[in-house]
């Protein structure tokens, strides 16, 4: 499906009982799962479900300290073991890898929630971790930083992610392919929009353009694929899994599924069932803070990227951005708020702003380039391709009806496009086509902090586009 702006194609209130479940989405792919506490009736069962690997012994003597008391930081990881049923999504490889590092950060006061993403393809630099069954260890150095799950399971990346970032880890969450399938089905599956269509053998995933509602299996080749949608980045799966995740605890939190009795209890089952975690993170604990969060809503959950550039010495890795990824840790090991880092600024947040690149130039692999750029600075690539034409001498960028509040904040970090409307066109999204006047973006001011704005609960993938 095209923009309509080019002439090419792409190359209720619940029962007090549950109120409490209500509070308790508080953020990621697995911290959904935090919905998973003592159900009337069901809480033996659901105690049973939840398996644990105790890490205390692994984590060393030089911890970070715990700066917030009552704050709460829970690792999340998903796991692509492919065993047992998860062998049907690819060949047998040995041990445990991870495309998704995420960490949940509840603030003392129960109204605010973070979730920062850690790229998978993050350089960086990684402690020892002894040999555990079923892994290696690790010796110290710089790699990647899913490295140390493989290496060293789930208590080498919580000693990674504390060495990297300063915060302490308070518990872990890991989920499993299968696990994850049966979470969507249990709350009837979760909406999400394509702005083209999808057909990616790899993930088994094949869906036309427009909104959807994907039960598990489509969900898991969603959140899985890579090389299908926009420029085929890590980070742009980061989003769209970010994406998906608010999505998700949109209608987790919803009338829908707390006020249905059998989709309420299918879920808990699901999703403790779907869990490793650590033996102290037991259903009790997980019931305690649900209740504690009764001044938690979806628009106090944000997600956010930790900020990032491409590594000029490894090709196709990414390293931190300093100062700003370090801002980022200490805000939330010190239990900050994010609200101070908005600037004033009024315009469409870069997070909000869908665009399509098309190559005008006869340039090759420029668009990628500019959408990789783009992807560093926050925004969301829907797509990569060129032109119907060739060359634009000029750099436009295009935009209907609904787009047109978005054009300023695209605007803004472009040193060479003009806006151009583009009469009937109706998409939110906007297509910047490269011309032969391209000259890249505009430095990024020291002091724009939006990257650590990110998104909440409440954003509507399918108003973006």
């Amino acid at each position: 499906m095209t923009s309509g702006l080019i002439d090419a194609p792409p190359t209720s209130s619940s029962p007090p009982r549950r109120r409490w479940l209500r509070r308790l989405a508080v953020g990621a792919g697995a911290t959904v799962l935090l919905v998973t506490a003592a159900g009337v009736g069901v809480v033996l069962k659901l105690t049973g479900n939840v398996r644990h690997i105790d890490v205390t012994g692994e984590l060393g003597a030089t911890r970070p300290p715990k700066v917030a008391m009552t704050s709460v930081n829970v690792l999340i990881v998903g796991s692509d073991q492919r065993d047992g049923k998860n062998a049907r999504y690819g060949h047998r490889i040995e041990g445990e890898r991870t495309d998704t590092i995420m960490l949940a950060h509840l603030s003392s006061r129960r109204d605010d929630a973070v979730v920062v993403s850690f790229p998978r393809d993050s350089v960086v630099r990684l402690p020892a971790c002894r040999p555990r069954e079923g892994h290696s260890g690790q010796q110290p150095h710089v790699g990647m930083i899913n490295e140390s799950f493989n290496n060293g399971g789930i208590a080498c990346i919580w000693k990674t992610v504390e060495s990297l970032t300063g915060i302490h880890i308070d518990h872990f969450v890991k989920v499993d392919f299968s696990g994850f399938k049966s979470m969507v089905d249990a709350i009837g599956g979760v909406e999400v929009c394509l702005s083209r269509r999808v057909d990616d053998d790899k993930a088994m995933l094949h869906l036309p353009a427009g909104r959807h509602t994907l039960n598990g299996e489509r969900a898991l080749g969603y959140v899985r694929a890579r090389y299908s949608f926009g420029d085929g980045s890590d980070i742009g799966r980061i989003q769209r899994q970010q994406r998906f995740i608010a999505s998700m605890v949109k209608k987790v939190m919803s009338g829908d599924t707390l006020t249905d009795p059998a989709r309420l209890i299918g879920f808990l089952d699901a999703g403790t069932r779907a869990v490793t975690t650590d033996p102290d993170f037991t259903l009790g604990v997980m019931k305690d803070l649900a209740e504690s969060l009764q001044g938690l809503n979806a628009g106090r959950i944000r997600f956010i990227t930790t900020p990032w550039h491409y590594s000029t010495t490894q090709p196709g890795r990414v390293e931190w951005e300093r100062p700003q990824a370090d801002r980022l840790f200490r805000i939330v090991a010190r239990d900050g708020s994010l609200d101070g880092v908005r600037g004033g600024q009024t315009r469409v947040p870069r997070s909000e702003v869908a665009v399509e690149l098309r190559n005008g130039t006869y340039r090759r692999g420029i668009a990628t380039e500019v959408a990789a750029a783009l992807e560093q600075r926050g925004y969301h690539v829907t797509q990569v391709g060129d032109t119907a034409r060739k060359p634009y001498r000029k750099s436009v960028i295009l935009y209907g009806t609904n787009g047109e509040a978005r054009v300023p904040t695209l605007a803004r970090d472009v040193r060479t496009a003009t806006p151009r409307a583009v009469p009937g066109a109706r998409t939110a999204r906007l297509v910047l086509v490269v011309g032969d006047d391209w000259r890249g973006l505009k430095p990024l001011d020291p002091a724009d902090s939006e990257a650590l704005k990110g998104f909440d609960a409440t954003h509507d993938t399918c108003a973006a586009t």
